[in-house]
């Protein structure tokens, strides 16, 4: 039986982009950038754009979720925009949650959540980040999010161990 208010299951359409955003952030990883990848899904279904974190040349703006909000101001109507899905493979920072409101893109859908990966920097005992770990909904309370996706969650854990030299 479903509890009242829990999220509808993600669909096997949603699990392959979010697969495609697991897969961009190994490719961030193997390049020597942090593990982050995300797709901008029109509302036929189309991928418009995608992207993977690029932070490690010392512009710590270029995570991939900016860079949608970016391209799809320049890009897309209005309305193109709230029609649109965001997917990623870890849940959106604060910077990336305000740029993503103030662009006006629709629903997001995110394989880990900032919970999950500040749980994990705490037990490997790395220290926080400079920006609050705010969620989305703290961020942006009007915007449509889902996720965690619990099937990406050993493999983004894993990711974020080698960043960190975790064994």
């Amino acid at each position: 039986m479903t509890q009242p208010n829990a999220a509808a299951p993600l669909t096997s359409i949603e699990l392959a982009h979010l697969r495609r955003c697991v897969d961009l952030a190994r490719e961030a990883l193997d390049a020597g950038d942090e593990p982050f990848g995300s797709l901008l899904v029109d509302a036929t279904g189309a991928v418009r754009f995608e992207d993977r974190n690029r932070v490690a040349g010392g512009d710590q703006t270029r995570h991939p979720e900016f860079e949608i909000a970016r391209w799809a101001a320049t890009n897309l109507s209005p309305d193109e925009r709230a029609a649109s899905t965001v997917y990623t493979s870890g849940e959106h920072c604060p910077m990336c949650s305000a740029a993503h409101a103030w662009v006006g893109l629709g629903r997001i859908v995110y394989a880990a959540s900032g919970a999950q990966l500040g749980a994990w920097l705490a037990e490997w005992g790395i220290p926080a980040g400079p920006v609050a770990a705010l969620s989305i909904r703290e961020v942006a309370p009007g915007i449509e999010v889902a996720g965690p996706a619990p099937d990406f969650a050993d493999e983004l854990r894993s990711l974020h161990a080698r960043l960190h030299g975790v064994v």
